[in-house]
């Protein structure tokens, strides 16, 4: 290993489906079972950290019966799976935070997500330019102050998503102000140019492009602040372009999965981590285990 690279574990997360479908990605799941076989397999591969995103009509809150039968096998073989879900649905904070809480009281939920500021998502039109659509994905000052104190109630480790530099601005003040809850990791999102929908290279994107420059622009940000960080590229492969290294090299660690994939190749989950445990062995840097996960990140016990 050279003497540059920093030796600690590399935490990889498993980001399974999202806003992806078979018809873009065959081997998305999206049954309960299916679920259920990439966690399992992705976990054995080393990923430590997973997230996933419930299918429609399974009852409860935003999903919480689909979360719950996709987790248990996962779980009943390894009790210690760090497993977060994704928003619900709602025009008010509560509502689309429920399943979060119920799962924090019911399922002794450990990780939960927090993206502290407002974005839009979408993609192409024929044109090349940006799609006619109403949807931001939108968290105001109000929402974020929620999930935030939702994390200290229950002890959670929030995983802060950066879309955009002015979210790493608002994550930044609660560290400098002592109020992030234990256990965060920042997670630097780039906008590949597919975008999160997908739809072949159209450029109608978000973010910083995936470049050493972008990761060099956040990392000045964070000067200071020595919580843990990742990097993920939606609408592109993370693990071909310049920063899959260089991360590695700066002591980071990699998110990975079918929700972010977008390329020409259609690889399954399980070999997406198996692509980032091998990088992490080029660089000379080992894969973390869950318990290191936990210690790296100073989750509450």
């Amino acid at each position: 290993m050279s003497p540059t690279v920093d030796p600690t574990p590399v935490i990889i997360e498993a980001a399974i489906n999202g806003a992806t479908r078979k018809e873009r990605q065959p081997h998305t799941p999206i049954s309960v079972e299916e679920h259920a076989t990439d966690l399992i397999a992705c976990r054995e591969a080393g990923a430590a950290i997973f997230h996933n995103h419930s299918e429609q009509g399974h009852g409860g809150p935003n999903g919480f019966e689909f979360y719950v039968k996709s987790w248990k096998p996962v779980i009943d073989r390894y009790p210690d799976t760090l497993i977060y879900p994704t928003s619900g649905g709602g025009s008010a904070i509560e509502q689309r935070y429920e399943h979060v809480v119920k799962l924090a009281e019911e399922r002794d939920l450990r990780v939960t997500f927090v993206d502290p500021g407002s974005v839009n998502l979408g993609g192409a039109d024929a044109e090349g330019l940006p799609a006619e659509s109403n949807f931001s994905y939108v968290n105001t000052y109000h929402d974020i102050r929620y999930k935030m104190d939702v994390c200290h109630r229950y002890r959670l480790a929030p995983v802060i998503g950066i879309f955009e530099p002015g979210f790493l601005r608002i994550a930044l003040a609660y560290d400098r102000a002592g109020r992030m809850p234990a256990g965060a990791q920042i997670k630097f999102f780039f906008g590949g140019d597919e975008g999160y929908m997908g739809g072949g290279g159209s450029g109608v994107t978000f973010g910083l492009p995936p470049t050493a420059i972008s990761l060099e622009a956040y990392l000045a940000m964070m000067e200071g602040c020595d919580l843990p960080w990742s990097v993920a590229v939606l609408g592109g492969d993370v693990l071909d372009t310049e920063i899959a290294r260089l991360t590695l090299e700066r002591g980071g660690h990699l998110r990975v999965g079918l929700e972010d994939y977008a390329g020409a190749a259609t690889p399954t989950n399980e070999e997406l981590v198996l692509r980032a445990a091998r990088l992490c062995e080029e660089v000379g840097r080992p894969v973390a285990t869950v318990a290191q996960t936990r210690e790296l990140l100073g989750m509450a016990t």
